[in-house]
């Protein structure tokens, strides 16, 4: 039995079907990333989980509890919101400190509770600042603190690096995953963004139109898209469909092709080897350490990435390549 249990799981809003038949197994120790675009039923999946909502049909199960008949605070379950909910007139150690009050703790338990939290997220210079004073990593920081003083069996977390800039967002990605692997808690990520689910998670779940349509481990979910829908979703992958394959690269498939563009490279030259086709270069898109090129080739855009050399000037538009892609490399779509 995993640590954590949803079986057919449905919510419902009057007419209107949320999320149905959702069912996902996340083991103890394991960040789930629940991703899916905006309006999918990630955020409801999340607050039934918590027991801010009843589902209508279905079962979820903590360490072998069945936790849909508890209260919200009796099901070992904290959460970190979008906006945070940090308390606007409380100082960072008194908003850590007030679910525990909540739980009866006091005196020395809770200092030290408390004082562990601030030393854990580096908060210690702002521990007497409130809110409207913290950054937004550093109230981040607190929401999170708040939450795992609490002890939890399960921590759910509503896109909270949502709001933050670029920069941040990505250093607090590493810290979240660091401070994971540290402390070993179980959680729940819902986040929008296909790249932060990959950094975030051991097991990814995808969601479109209430539903589960994959989960797996990253490298299966990326590498091996179930379908159209994940593969549109998960990573940035050319989709040719069976009449553009034909046309493009001479061969005959019933079956749409799914290509990372990491897995295509350029030559001068044609190789005997690989499935190759001849284009030209329309378009580069500097990525840091990649250079994304869109290359033309019999009318079909493909995105190729190329690693970014300070030694090798890049391609220039117009310029003739020839596309080349390794049969093992190529993912087939079914439906």
């Amino acid at each position: 039995m995993s640590f954590v249990e949803i079986h057919d799981l449905s919510k419902r809003f009057g007419a209107t079907s949320v999320f149905a038949d959702i069912s996902i197994q996340i083991e103890q120790g394991q960040v789930c990333a629940l991703v899916g675009p905006s309006g999918c039923g990630k955020t409801t999946l999340l607050r039934v989980m918590a027991g801010l909502a009843q589902p209508d049909t279905g079962r979820i199960t903590i360490a072998g509890r069945d936790v849909l008949g508890l209260a919200p605070h009796q099901r070992g379950i904290a959460m970190v919101f979008q906006n945070y909910a940090l308390f606007p007139n409380m100082t960072v150690a008194q908003n850590i400190s007030f679910a525990l009050e909540q739980q009866g703790k006091r005196g020395a338990d809770l200092a030290r509770r408390v004082a562990a939290m601030i030393d854990l997220m580096e908060l210690g210079p702002r521990a007497n600042a409130r809110p409207a004073a913290l950054s937004g990593g550093q109230k981040q920081r607190v929401a999170l603190a708040r939450a795992l003083a609490l002890e939890p069996q399960l921590l759910l977390l509503d896109e909270p690096l949502s709001a933050l800039d670029a920069q941040i967002r990505k250093r607090l990605q590493v810290e979240f995953k660091r401070l994971q692997a540290r402390i070993g808690f179980t959680a729940v990520f819902v986040t929008h963004d296909q790249e932060e689910a990959l950094i975030l998670g051991d097991r990814i779940a995808v969601m479109q139109s209430g539903r589960i349509i994959q989960s797996g481990a990253p490298h299966e979910v990326y590498g091996a898209p179930a379908n159209r829908a994940v593969a549109g979703f998960i990573g940035n992958i050319n989709i040719l469909e069976p009449q553009t394959v034909a046309q493009v690269f001479g061969h005959v498939t019933q079956d749409a092709w799914a290509l990372h563009p990491e897995t295509i490279s350029l030559s001068a030259t044609p190789n005997a080897a690989a499935i190759s086709a001849q284009g030209q270069i329309t378009d580069r898109l500097l990525l840091g350490s990649t250079v994304r090129y869109t290359v033309l080739l019999e009318g079909t855009a493909l995105n190729v990435d190329v690693l970014s050399r300070p030694s090798l000037p890049p391609l220039a538009m117009g310029t003739t390549v020839f596309v080349e892609v390794d049969p093992a490399d190529v993912r087939l779509l079914t439906h």
